[in-house]
């Protein structure tokens, strides 16, 4: 028997986008057994990484059920979309990180998830750099990061 799976991906030539721009994203699965579908959830989010208490937000997300789903051809693509937000920013630095990534998961019986992710960059901030001065390293990180956050 075929393993279920689930595909994701966005529809832009670019992974770089800049706030207000729209993510088109588009996904598929495929399962053998479709009335083993609970639900199927979207979502566009950020999430921070590095020192400190790591920090999570949902920008967009949509919840399907089987119900609405019943009419669907096996397998079959789906849409969603999202206008993206000013902030916060992608950013690559040296204490804390902040990604982006559309998600797509499919909720099976017996408590089963299919997930699938695209990461993404949202702005155009240039990485921090480490810049060692007299012997000491220094981070050229913005020290005020909380104006990357709503």
């Amino acid at each position: 028997m075929k393993e279920p799976r689930v595909t994701l991906r966005l529809l832009s030539d670019s992974r770089t986008y800049v706030p207000g721009d729209l993510l088109l994203a588009e996904y598929r699965f495929d399962l053998p057994q479709p009335h083993n579908l609970k639900a199927i959830e979207s979502s566009v989010l950020w999430y921070t990484e590095g020192k400190g208490e790591e920090d999570l937000g949902v920008h967009f997300f949509e919840r399907k059920l089987p119900e609405e789903l019943h009419e669907l051809d096996w397998p079959r693509c789906l849409q969603f979309e999202t206008a993206l937000p000013r902030s916060p920013l992608s950013y690559d630095g040296v204490i804390v990180r902040v990604h982006w990534c559309a998600r797509v998961r499919v909720f099976l019986s017996r408590g089963r998830q299919l997930i699938a992710e695209q990461p993404f960059k949202l702005g155009n901030v240039p990485p921090a750099i480490l810049v060692m001065h007299d012997g000491q390293a220094a981070d050229t990180e913005a020290a005020d990061l909380g104006s990357a956050k709503e």
